[in-house]
């Protein structure tokens, strides 16, 4: 068998001697760290009267010791499984490390679940205690209609209402406050806490610190379990893939903690001996609580800084011509400097074993006519824009879905380094995260330190082959690793389809790996539609290119067993009343708007503009039909909270729609 070339390559650009070797749990992980550097920051949190204040490691940790105490007062023990459904905040932490702490098994889920969602997992799992944000979250279990017969125990973070006790005794359950278990665990005597410090030291890392539930994006939700060694293993080499991190940097939180990729930084912050500050991801509240906090890292989903590069256009529009000219002037001006700089320095994606050589003589040119320039927008443009993002900020990682090119494209003009990176829950998640040193655009970055990756040949049945494709070949991504999920909770069937008798995992994306060990992606396996004509339609390729139109603010391709394929668009609803009204089209409202002449028809140029040949599109990925959906897609409706699509979901919700596109009284647009 030949050898992996993403190892040989993995060892020339990591060294594996300089990996920070942690203890083989995250509670005793946090430990080392608190003792080690009692006096750093780790949670920035507001007080109650909306102002910041530090939280050092030291005082931390005496939290979580404290809460492991109470946590077993209550009944928890090694190996329960406790549901978790809750956002992020300052007391996810430490309920989190408290549980770890005595050998429990966390089940997260966020707020925007549904209490069918949140009943099912329960069930699942069998929980006899869950962990609730708010009442508001117990109510939605307890009005669903669906009986969760396991559970006995509910702990709220916020205090509830004092008719929620005697609600929830009807039903069965033990409300206990958050602020009980603090009072409790304060009162905790030596002795229990040296019995919650010792449990600490008895849990082996192939023991199980998690099971996250899929965000039902591709069916019924599947329960992957994360193993502390999962979680370690990459806490040791996240040095490695971001080596520009200091000691006491702050990263400001704004994701879903329940999800793996905001659950993972949760832990690689505290391997990073930095600190995280805890915000919400609406652009009035990120902006503000960046100008409080100024931080030098974030991560955040595509949607996010998509929002954001949009804000800013839109607040341009809102200034005087000169200053609207100067700004878009000095992005044409970034754009261009950017593009030829990446090229001189060698930041573009290779796919074969050609010189940069000539990478470089084309840039040259205008790398030295447009420096001065740029030079002046940095200081006079892109100094103020990057001061909106609170000023300090080294980096950023973009992950949870697919960088638009456009945001990527403007991000990379102002000099904001953006980092893409990828990954799945079933590997940890991450899988690679581009170089802050040598970023690279049209790639999700570098083979995580931690991590195998190879890419194997397919098929229309799926994986064709074992032996790795040469970089520049497209095929299904296969990872391997510390990393890798310990299977799927109770289904060792689905777990024996996604991992192989070597265990290597199937991530069900189709990608290649270019000459630099880092993974583009190209397509998602089962998002895959075929057409009658056997034809294989990449929906994801066609969609990004659709959303590169700003008077689209969703767009969903379907047509799986039909003759072509059709659209589900969302309207950017601002941008398109703003055309309209420019454009002097006379509407009664906005679903009127969308059913006018004009507006089908400025559709109809968007998608041919940006869908055909010249772009790229085969004839058969030719768009025929489209539908304009009034509405936002809604998290937990129609995209889940990373921003994803759940497309089983869409397809259901708008069978109606989809139904007309394809009927045979339509005629097909040509």
């Amino acid at each position: 068998m030949k050898k992996i070339k993403t190892i040989e390559k993995f060892i020339s650009l990591f060294d594996k001697t300089k990996a920070d070797k942690l203890p083989e749990n995250i509670p005793l992980m946090l430990r080392s760290r608190a003792l080690a550097y009692p006096d750093y920051t780790l949670q920035v949190v507001k007080n109650e009267i909306g102002e910041y204040e530090n939280h050092s490691y030291k005082r931390v940790y005496n939290r979580v010791v404290e809460m492991a105490c109470a946590l077993k007062k209550t009944g928890i023990k090694r190996g329960d499984f406790v549901g978790f459904m809750s956002d992020n905040r300052r007391e996810w932490m430490i309920l989190d490390e408290g549980l770890l702490s005595i050998g429990a098994v966390d089940v997260p889920r966020g707020c925007d679940s549904t209490g069918t969602e949140m009943a099912f997992i329960l069930n699942f799992v069998k929980c006899e205690v869950c962990i609730f944000e708010n009442q508001r979250q117990l109510l939605k279990i307890m009005n669903c209609g669906e009986s969760v017969p396991a559970l006995k125990t509910a702990i709220l973070i916020d205090s509830p209402d004092e008719d929620i006790a005697q609600k929830g005794a009807a039903a069965g359950l033990k409300i206990v406050k958050f602020v009980e278990l603090e009072d409790m665990g304060r009162h905790a005597s030596d002795a229990e806490r040296r019995q919650a410090e010792a449990e600490m030291d008895k849990t082996e890392g192939s023991e199980l610190a998690t099971i996250i539930f899929t965000s039902g994006t591709t069916g019924t939700p599947k329960g992957v379990m994360l193993t502390h060694d999962n979680y370690i293993a990459q806490c040791e080499v996240v040095k490695l893939a971001l080596p520009n991190t200091k000691d006491g940097d702050i990263w400001l939180s704004v994701l879903p903690v329940w999800h793996s990729f905001e659950r993972a930084f949760q832990y690689f912050i505290i391997a990073l001996k930095a600190g995280m500050a805890y915000s919400k991801p609406a652009a009035a509240t990120l902006l503000g609580d960046m100008a409080k906090v100024h931080p030098t890292w974030m991560c955040g989903v595509p949607r996010l800084w998509e929002s954001l590069a949009h804000g800013i256009f839109r607040q341009m529009k809102k200034e005087n011509s000169v200053t609207r000219f100067s700004f878009n002037f000095a992005i044409r001006i970034g754009k261009s400097f950017s593009w030829a700089r990446d090229r001189v320095y060698g930041l573009v994606c290779r796919y074969n074993n050609g010189s940069r050589f000539f990478d470089f003589l084309w840039g040259l040119l205008p790398f030295i006519l447009y420096a001065p320039l740029y030079g002046i927008c940095k200081l006079v443009v892109f100094k103020k824009v990057k001061a909106v993002l609170g000023g300090r900020m080294v980096a950023a990682i973009s992950g949870g879905g697919a960088l638009q090119s456009d945001v990527d494209a403007f991000y990379h003009a102002i000099g904001f380094n953006l980092l893409e990176g990828y990954g799945i829950t079933e590997a940890g998640p991450v899988l690679s995260v581009r170089s802050p040193l040598k970023p690279r655009s049209g790639c999700v970055g570098v083979v995580y330190p931690s991590a195998e990756v190879k890419v194997v040949a397919m098929s229309e049945n799926g994986i064709s082959g074992t032996e790795p494709l040469p970089s520049g070949k497209k095929g299904i991504i296969m990872a391997r690793g510390r990393q890798i999920m310990k299977g799927y909770y109770n289904r060792p069937d689905l777990t024996e389809q996604v991992i192989d008798k070597d265990g290597w995992l199937n991530t069900g994306d189709i990608g290649m790996l270019t000459q630099d060990n880092e993974i583009k992606i190209t397509g998602r396996a089962k998002d895959t539609i075929v057409l009658l004509a056997g034809e294989n339609i990449e929906p994801a390729v066609i969609e990004a290119a659709l959303l590169d139109s700003p008077y689209i603010e969703r767009a969903m391709i379907v047509g799986q067993d039909k003759k072509y394929i059709a659209a589900l668009i969302v309207p950017a609803k601002d941008v398109l009343t703003e055309w309209a009204d420019n454009s002097r089209v006379m509407y009664s409202s906005w679903e009127s708007l969308l059913e006018s002449n004009e507006v089908q028809i400025m559709f109809r140029e968007e998608i041919e503009s940006r869908v055909n040949e010249k772009t790229g599109f085969r004839t058969c990925e030719r768009i025929n039909r489209f539908v304009l959906l009034p509405d936002s897609f809604e998290q937990g409706r129609e995209v889940n909270a990373k921003g994803e699509m759940m497309r089983f979901k869409v397809r259901k919700l708008y069978d109606r729609q989809i139904k007309k596109l394809f009927s045979q009284d339509n005629t097909v647009i040509q």
